[in-house]
């Protein structure tokens, strides 16, 4: 699909009528299968609808991701977790309650059937809360639709930095043919803050795969004393691509 360029003095404000108006834009762009470039508190993201195989499946084409990497999803909260059949322990459940919004993926068990190249071989997936307003608005209305959960994927081919400003997710996804569309910010940019840590809940002791914006020593009152590994130098949940 070809992308499309809002004016760059366009200002959206949270809620208001011209937001509301580029997000529906997005959501057609995501019923059709395709895929939305948009800002994170990190880097800029690249959504698709986790449950479209061709979606999917076009994402990884355009990132040239390799075959068998998990990507992580974007949800609002527990709520929507649940809905989508993720499995829900107290320890989730707490670590959700402090840090979500915000820079924690957790990798959890999933009973829901996502489009292939999301889960990892063991059926568990990376999910993640974005504080940043644009991403909320995305996601939200994705899930009013049914379109939800959105991929938390990084807005780069594989192998290149992510873009980091709207500047550079427009070069980026204007370089190819039928780029994705990208999400007009505003005023509201990527944050640019620390990547997001990523937590693997689905083994005992919980293993962190990534330490980032959340650290070890902020988790750890949340986990049991000395029963939790981390795992230095593992970029992304088995080497798998999150946004942040």
């Amino acid at each position: 699909m070809t992308p499309a360029f809002a004016s760059p003095n366009t200002n959206p404000r949270a809620g208001s009528a011209a937001r509301r108006e580029i997000v529906r834009a997005a959501l057609e762009v995501l019923a059709a299968e395709g895929c939305v470039a948009f800002p994170s508190e990190t880097v800029w993201g690249l959504a698709a609808s986790a449950r479209s195989p061709v979606a999917v499946a076009a994402l990884g084409a355009w990132k040239g991701r390799a075959d068998g990497q998990p990507i992580s999803v974007l949800v609002s909260g527990e709520s929507a977790l649940r809905g989508y059949g993720f499995d829900l322990d107290p320890l989730a459940l707490s670590l959700m309650e402090r840090f979500w919004p915000g820079p924690l993926t957790l990798v959890l068990s999933c009973r829901s059937a996502l489009a292939p190249g999301i889960a990892r071989a063991d059926g568990s997936v990376g999910v993640r809360c974005s504080s940043h307003p644009v991403a909320v608005e995305l996601v939200e209305a994705a899930e009013a639709s049914g379109l939800g959960p959105l991929t938390a994927t990084s807005c780069n081919r594989s192998g290149a930095p992510p873009a980091r400003t709207e500047s550079e997710a427009r070069v980026l996804c204007s370089a190819l043919p039928d780029g994705p569309y990208v999400l007009a910010a505003g005023n509201e940019d990527a944050g640019a803050k620390a990547p997001t840590t990523v937590l693997d809940l689905t083994v005992r002791p919980p293993r962190i795969l990534r330490e980032g914006g959340v650290s070890a020593t902020a988790l750890r009152p949340f986990l049991e004393k000395g029963n939790f590994k981390r795992m230095d130098g593992l970029d992304e949940p088995e080497r798998g691509d999150v946004s942040g």
